[in-house]
């Protein structure tokens, strides 16, 4: 008669164990680098979005009230939107050849304070003085 011992195998060695502490301390500085490197691009994403919509917001104000015919001005967007500014400026635009009055409106948006003053968004757009002039008729 003849004996059959089967052994049974019900967990990891510590070999295997070992393997595997070792391949994650690899592999995780360089996952959780990739991670915060997501994290950073798109932060920066949504700060240019929200940027974006702002400028956008506050050139449509400036070109309804023509308050770009002052030259310059700045300011901020309220406790609404803490941490955002904006600058504008507005000079003759030296493409105009025909003498047409069009001016060059740059808005310039900045968020991030004195930590990060390099990060900003630039719009410009192109405006001209409206008259109000009436044409009068004969009666006819």
């Amino acid at each position: 008669m003849r004996l059959s011992l089967k052994h049974s195998r019900t967990g990891f060695t510590l070999i295997e164990v070992l393997a595997t502490l070792l391949l994650l301390a690899i592999v995780m500085p360089s996952v959780m680098g990739g991670l915060a490197l997501a994290e950073k691009v798109a932060d920066r994403g949504r700060h240019k979005t929200v940027a974006a919509g702002l400028a956008q917001m506050e050139m449509h104000m400036i070109l309804a009230s023509q308050s770009w015919q002052n030259g310059g001005a700045n300011g901020d967007f309220g406790t609404d939107w803490p941490g955002y500014a904006w600058q504008m400026a507005a000079a003759s635009w030296p493409g105009d050849t025909l003498g047409a009055g069009l001016e060059e409106i740059d808005l310039k948006v900045t968020w991030g304070g004195a930590a990060n003053p390099a990060d900003s968004i630039t719009i410009c757009s192109m405006a001209y003085l409206r008259t109000t002039a009436t044409s009068s008729t004969n009666g006819l």
